[in-house]
């Protein structure tokens, strides 16, 4: 297995700032617009935007949500090893509102297909946009692209992504991993 360092952390947040002056940019007033971390990985990047948002627009500031999709998966049943559920916390209406999906990694896309189902038991939103901090664009099994997207990575099917966060990893850094042959 090799490793290759993509982005530090001083690149990660440089990301970060871009991707969160493009939803004020977007969403100058965020009154009918939230913001959803897809559990587990999309939280801490949820959680980061969430803190520049809340430094720039102070009590302007959207609200945000966590969504798990354990159970609306495709292939949830299909793995040997018991799934264990996350946290769904959406303690307002999605009703009519302006949903900005929020993952690490966009990679084959049934996540996001998995989300969109799942969020249809809150109500029917206005409009649904995606928010990426790496999209692995050659990896795509169903037709979905990020709205706002930090990095493109072109990694072949033996290789992984990989998105390190401080509070759950003790750094920041997004890897690409090579699988050796076996």
């Amino acid at each position: 297995m090799r490793q290759h360092k993509l982005l530090n952390a001083n690149e990660i947040d440089i990301i970060l700032q871009r991707l969160a002056f493009q939803l004020i940019e977007n969403y100058s007033d965020f009154s009918n617009t939230v913001l959803i971390g897809i559990q587990p990985r999309g939280v801490y990047l949820a959680n980061r935007i969430e803190k520049i948002l809340q430094k720039e627009l102070g009590n302007k500031c959207p609200k945000f949500g966590k969504l798990d999709i354990t159970f609306y998966r495709d292939d949830f049943r299909r793995g040997s090893k018991t799934l264990e559920a996350n946290q769904t916390q959406i303690d307002f209406i999605v009703e009519d509102k302006n949903i900005i999906f929020i993952d690490d990694v966009l990679y084959t896309g049934r996540s996001i297909r998995s989300a969109l189902t799942a969020i249809q038991s809150f109500g029917r939103p206005k409009t649904i946009e995606l928010l990426t901090l790496i999209d692995r664009r050659f990896s795509r099994h169903l037709p979905i692209q990020p709205d706002y997207n930090g990095k493109q990575v072109d990694a072949i099917n033996k290789e992984r992504v990989v998105v390190k966060w401080k509070e759950n990893d003790g750094e920041d850094a997004v890897e690409i991993i090579r699988l050796n042959d076996e």
